[in-house]
């Protein structure tokens, strides 16, 4: 009894260290998140006034309107022209990261790009965004949670699922500083990036959400990123226009990610210097300023209008949906760093105000005014491109308090997400991964398994003959072994076939190349471990071979058992991430 009891101690100190280290480490990553998306928005902020891109600094300088209209036209320029060359000259990558990459790793147990990477590509993001292309700050903000979170794999805790924990807690932390929504911030940590919801994962999420919040409100006491005024829903019949919202506003975030994808195949198919086609983009962007300046950076100024009834006319909104598509499917597609969440944001509450605007100038359905049109477009196009109605709905109820406004957006958003989910894709990040070969439609055991190769699970130490050795000696090698079959290869290492040991003869004086028969099952460099599952079935042997699918080379084999025992490592280290208490 007192030997169990000890032993119940002991056990009990090991978990409290464990958990108390988990906690320190949510929290640093939590507090270090929140400062840095701070950081990132400010220095956004900053570059816009100085660049007079932010509708307060034009305003300020409309007494000298050249001044301001050659800003216009030559900052998103010149803003496209350095993006480029400091992404190309500088980034490993040549190209900006952001949470696409982050799911990689989280999904796949990968590391993230190299620091050096993360860093060029935060900012040019700060440059662009500053520039006032027409990108977007969470998506960057995001990425850079996760670039805090990525250091905890330096850190010496037992235990498995760390990095890609951390990876969660610091974008976790970053939405709820970005958003002023800890409990969004918390969801879209397991949502989009982590996909399950184990208790550990869900602890140190909720700690770094929560050091999120209070950095943001009662250390530096930022404002939310917008605020409305909403009585309620007042008819019955306006959760269908909210459906009938969702549904159009599908179609229009579809529009928004087919384009982005079109645009970045036009780009790369131009035969023009990179860094150009980043200034053009920041052409594109400044001469549509030039009459229709609320298209210019993130928008936060329109992003507010929108909800104030009499502010924008019909046409004009509808005109700046329009103008706003395209020029982030420039933007983006053309080199530009930054996210699509933003502009989709904008996009989405100007396309549920314009439909608000129809639908009173009929004067013949009563309605409950814009708000609530516009927060429902808003959201309804925002989670299908994220691929995080959940957190979209979070976001609608931490920045509003209201449940009337928040079940609206929520019918807006699911009839959003059916629609886009069955055409489209869960997310446009998720479609972007399936274009590079990780599907994640059919789960995290399907992606894990589809990422791994057989070839590194290969054997060495097989009985290789070359073509010419004779069937006496090749004999004697598999007799003396625990093989039954041999593998031959010619003079230049290529494979050729198996030899069975059924067939061979002690006195016998003929060439392996006289009983060669077809290897039948064989793998490639690209093999995965869920391509090599599926093809057992009906697999006879000791092995099977695998050969470069370049130059006919034999790698290795790997055996039946190889595969199994690979197959339930994987699955093993998926549940116990899932499932593993704190």
């Amino acid at each position: 009894m007192v030997q169990g009891s000890k032993s119940l101690i002991s056990i009990d100190g090991g978990s409290i260290k464990r958990i108390t280290a988990l906690s320190l480490c949510a929290i640093v990553i939590g507090l270090v998140s929140a400062l840095a998306a701070i950081a990132f928005v400010d220095a956004v902020g900053l570059l816009n006034r100085i660049l007079l891109i932010s509708p307060r600094a034009r305003v300020q300088y409309e007494s000298i309107p050249y001044l301001v209209e050659a800003a216009t036209l030559l900052v998103p320029t010149a803003g496209g022209l350095v993006v480029g060359l400091l992404l190309l000259r500088v980034s490993p990558e040549r190209r900006p990261v952001g949470p696409a990459e982050v799911i990689k790793s989280t999904q796949l147990g990968t590391p993230l790009p190299d620091l050096r990477t993360g860093l060029v590509s935060t900012a040019a993001a700060i440059l662009s965004l500053g520039a006032g292309a027409s990108v977007g700050q969470f998506g960057p903000v995001v990425y850079l949670g996760a670039l805090v979170g990525n250091f905890a794999r330096k850190l010496q805790i037992d235990v498995k699922a760390l990095p890609t924990m951390a990876v969660a807690c610091g974008v976790a932390a970053a939405m709820s500083a970005a958003f002023n929504a800890p409990i969004a911030g918390l969801v879209f940590a397991h949502e989009v990036v982590l996909r399950h919801y184990s208790l550990r994962a869900f602890s140190l999420t909720t700690i770094a959400a929560a050091m999120g919040y209070v950095v943001t409100n009662i250390i530096f006491d930022r404002p939310a990123l917008f605020l409305v005024s909403f009585e309620g829903v007042g008819f019955g019949h306006e959760f269908a226009l909210f459906a009938l919202l969702g549904a159009l506003s599908a179609v229009i975030a579809m529009a928004l990610m087919k384009l982005v994808m079109f645009s970045g195949r036009i780009a790369a198919s131009l035969p023009v210097f990179p860094p150009l086609r980043t200034a053009c983009a920041g052409l594109a962007v400044g001469l549509t300023a030039l009459w229709l300046p609320d298209v210019l950076g993130i928008g936060s100024a329109a992003l507010r209008f929108a909800t104030i009834e009499g502010a924008f006319e019909a046409n004009e909104l509808l005109v700046l949906v329009v103008a706003k598509i395209v020029l982030t499917a420039i933007c983006l597609g053309f080199g530009f760093a930054g996210g699509i969440f933003s502009p989709s944001l904008l996009i989405g509450i100007m396309f549920g105000a314009f439909f608000w605007s129809v639908l009173d100038s009929t004067q013949s359905i009563a309605n409950s005014g814009v708000v609530a049109y516009a927060i429902c477009g808003m959201m309804a196009i925002a989670s299908p491109v994220m691929g995080a109605p959940l957190t979209v709905i979070l976001i609608v109820f931490e920045l509003t308090r209201n449940y009337d406004l928040t079940i609206g957006a929520m019918v807006a958003v699911v009839a959003s997400n059916l629609i886009s989910f069955r055409i489209f894709g869960r997310s446009l990040f998720d479609v972007v991964l399936k274009k590079q070969g990780i599907d994640l439609s059919q789960g995290r055991e399907f992606a894990r398994l589809a990422a791994v190769r057989v070839v590194e699970y290969a054997n060495d130490d097989f009985p290789r003959a070359q073509e010419d050795v004779t069937a006496g000696e090749l004999r004697h090698r598999l007799t003396s072994g625990k093989w039954n079959e041999a593998f031959v290869e010619n003079s230049e290492g290529q494979f050729l076939g198996k030899i069975y040991g059924r067939d061979l003869h002690a006195d016998s004086a003929s060439t392996s190349r006289d009983v060669l028969h077809s290897a039948g099952l064989v793998y490639s460099e690209k093999t995965t471990i869920f391509q090599a599952m599926q093809s057992l079935a009906d697999f006879v042997g000791d092995a099977v071979p695998i050969v470069d699918s370049k130059t006919g080379k034999l790698l290795g084999v790997v055996t039946e058992s190889a595969i199994i025992v690979a197959y339930l490592e994987l699955v093993h280290d998926i549940r116990r991430e899932e499932h593993a208490p704190v």
